[in-house]
């Protein structure tokens, strides 16, 4: 049984657009300038370039991709609001990046869709806990932290939105007196307002972080502050509010003003304070970043393709490309990982077994446009772990992508043995559908295929449109997938671009399914249907989803490869896809 357990930060998915926006077109459009009718106005015959408009002149390649840079840059309305105020302080800067470079409202929708997904803790739940907590979070900090500006734009309410509510708050509204504690330098003096938010642990940051806001101001805006005697209000007036060490005489006052990020002066804990200095300014700038990667140990891994030093970790990994629209394809990336290969933990009669995933998809220019995240668990009664270890656990992503060239990068981990891990990664091309051309999906091989309630449409594992599709994985590169006789053979594949009939309005194609038996090359199936029959509401649709079930309890064990061929009688094109299979 696979299930998935709760992320933190599961950090996108991304895609960008190169797409020359309309506008652009439209800035070549104007007219040709009047011509004087002076000899000194005449154009020169013999220069071209005399004789052309500077407007409409080809423009270099270089200006093309300022010009296009500067119009993708342009956020507007709502997009620039859910930029600037929804995910200011949790957005990445490769996300940010991502999100200028596109070109259309549909692209950035899908974004913003993809954006929250992925930070989804139960992404099989139509509920985002993580999107409504952030906007908890906004509210929140817009009522108890605003000072003439709103307050998610305040310091208080950056790192509100960001790590939430602190474990603790030391809270001195009115300042006032304020004995210092020794690491300050000890002795009594008065202070500004100020907090102190104390975390018992940021994943990312570390253990037992205190955050300082002091309001120097007096006017209600605390800033976080990297030194400690900002909040000190007798800081530079002369002989008030000493340390403990300029009373005892060991320190002087100039001595708070030697340099460094702190003037605490001399104390006690001067030294150690100072070594601590590159520290606090280390968290200081991770506090400023936003939330980092879950899996981090794992990003080392495909970002520096890091040598593996324990025993490898394997897993298959299958892709599948599916056409949403002209310019988007669903690219379902399914892992599998044997239970055998992982290690499992025992207590109170239940076996189990945990593995970090992590992946990455990015640009032949190493430009990053997708990562997905995910905790695998794997659990089983400890009597039956035994007949568990023979089996295999499947999990998948559905990842959209511009068509293209890109490099997907998978790193995995054993939980219960952290030096058992894998990597992955391959090179792929998401292919272009052509609105004018007959084309098809990838034809996917299945081990479960069942049509799902409308409620689940286009949710879900190995949820395509209307169908669960559990594709079957092959045991390594170039190794066909394997079925048993006692198992049925699904495939589902999808046509695009059907030709319709301008009388009728209707489709007119023929669906042709054959089973080659690859020893002798005899076809042992070899049946076909019209385009109509094969679902309902077919007939009137340039798109077709083809989905059938063949029992294999007939075959003998072999090698066996299944074709789909696809005449399109009226725009008279043909489409085919085969998959070879084995039976035992």
């Amino acid at each position: 049984m696979l299930r998935a357990i709760r992320r933190v930060h599961p950090t996108l998915f991304l895609f960008l657009s190169l797409g020359l926006p309309p506008m652009l077109i439209a800035q070549s459009a104007t007219s040709q300038p009047s011509q004087g009718n002076t000899p000194n106005a005449s154009p020169n015959a013999s220069d071209p370039q005399s004789t052309q408009d500077p407007l409409k002149r080809p423009q270099s390649d270089k200006d093309k991709f300022k010009q296009q840079k500067e119009l993708r840059n342009e956020l507007k309305g709502p997009y620039k609001r859910w930029v600037d105020e929804d995910v200011r302080w949790i957005i990445t800067d490769q996300e940010l990046k991502a999100f200028k470079s596109l070109s259309n409202d549909e692209e950035r929708d899908n974004f913003i869709e993809q954006f929250w997904q992925r930070r989804n803790p139960d992404p099989d739940s139509p509920e985002n806990e993580y999107r409504e907590e952030n906007y908890r979070r906004i509210a929140y900090a817009n009522e108890h932290f605003a000072a003439g500006k709103p307050g998610w734009k305040t310091d208080r309410g950056h790192m509100y939105i960001a790590y939430g509510k602190p474990d603790s708050i030391e809270s001195h509204p009115s300042g006032g007196s304020y004995e210092r504690p020794m690491d300050e330098g000890g002795g009594e003096t008065s202070t500004f307002p100020f907090e102190t938010w104390h975390y018992r642990y940021i994943e990312g940051i570390g253990e037992n972080i205190d955050i300082e806001f002091v309001d120097t101001c007096m006017c209600g805006d605390y800033h976080m502050t990297l030194d400690r005697s900002e909040k000190d209000a007798l800081l530079h007036v002369p002989g008030a509010g000493a340390t403990l060490g300029e009373q005892m005489g060991t320190s002087k006052r100039q001595d708070r003003f030697n340099g460094g990020l702190e003037n605490l002066g001399g104390g006690p804990m001067a030294t150690s304070n100072q070594a601590k200095e590159f520290d606090r300014l280390e968290q200081f700038a991770k506090l400023q970043a936003p939330p980092v990667v879950k899996f981090k140990d794992l990003e080392s891994f495909l970002v520096n393709h890091k040598v593996l030093s324990g025993p490898f970790f394997p897993f298959e990994v299958r892709t599948d490309y599916v056409k949403v629209t002209e310019d988007t394809v669903l690219v379902p990336l399914t892992l599998q990982i044997k239970n055998r290969d992982i290690t499992f933990n025992t207590k109170d009669g239940v076996s189990k077994g945990e593995v970090n995933v992590l992946g990455r998809v990015a640009t032949i220019t190493d430009h990053v446009v997708q990562t997905f995240e995910q905790t695998l668990e794997v659990e089983e009664p400890s009597e039956l772990l035994g007949k568990a270890l023979d089996q295999a656990s499947v999990h998948w992503w559905a990842l959209p992508l511009k068509p293209g060239r890109y490099r997907v990068d998978i790193a995995i981990k054993d939980v219960n043995n952290p030096d058992h891990i894998g990597t992955w990664a391959e090179g792929i091309i998401v292919p272009k559908y052509d609105d004018e051309k007959l084309s098809a999906s990838s034809l996917i091989l299945a081990d479960k295929m069942e049509q799902v309630p409308t409620k689940q449409i286009g949710t879900g594992q190995f949820i395509i449109a209307g169908t669960y599709v559990r594709p079957r994985v092959s045991s390594g590169p170039g190794v066909p997938v394997s079925f048993h006789r006692s198992q049925k053979l699904n495939f589902w594949m999808q046509v695009y671009n059907l030709g319709i009939d301008d009388k009728s309005k209707q489709n007119a194609a023929t669906i042709q399914y054959q089973i080659t038996d690859m020893a002798s090359n005899k076809a042992i199936l070899d049946t076909s249907e019209t385009s109509a029959a094969a679902g309902e509401n077919s007939a009137n649709s340039d798109q077709l989803t083809v989905r059938r079930s063949v029992s294999l309890a007939s075959l003998q064990p072999g090698k066996y490869q299944v074709t789909i061929t696809v005449n399109d009688h009226v725009s008279k094109q043909q489409v085919a896809q085969s998959a070879p299979f084995t039976v035992d």
